[in-house]
């Protein structure tokens, strides 16, 4: 069956550092594009960032851009999100999706906190 698996999570001081991954399986990973989503307290969840089938074109949204990397590695069935300078405001469950044409899956997330 499908899965996507989120880690990397965990609580980290501002200005610093983690990196999530997500780890695809039941699908022809290299085919999908994917993205990382993230969702605050009572907040709507909202794109992060983006990367094609290939790897060869990513996109940010404006609040992470100079911050944070996408990337994948398709023979390992993985996509990554390189988080730096990490704000207080980026505490969020950050969750990773997968899309190909109407077909969507999503994974359980994986909590990120900024915190001193």
């Amino acid at each position: 069956q499908v899965q996507l698996v989120e880690s990397g999570g965990g609580l980290v001081q501002p200005g610093g550092s983690l990196r999530l991954s997500c780890a695809a399986s039941g699908f022809t990973f290299s085919s999908y594009a994917m993205s990382w989503y993230r969702q605050a307290p009572g907040k709507e969840r909202e794109l992060v960032a983006s990367i094609a089938s290939t790897g060869n074109s990513a996109n940010y949204a404006d609040s992470v851009k100079g911050r944070f990397t996408i990337s994948r590695d398709n023979a390992k069935n993985t996509v990554y999100l390189q988080m730096n300078s990490l704000k207080p405001e980026d505490t969020a469950v950050y969750y990773c999706r997968a899309y190909y044409y109407t077909m969507v899956y999503w994974g359980k997330g994986t909590l990120v906190t900024v915190s001193s």
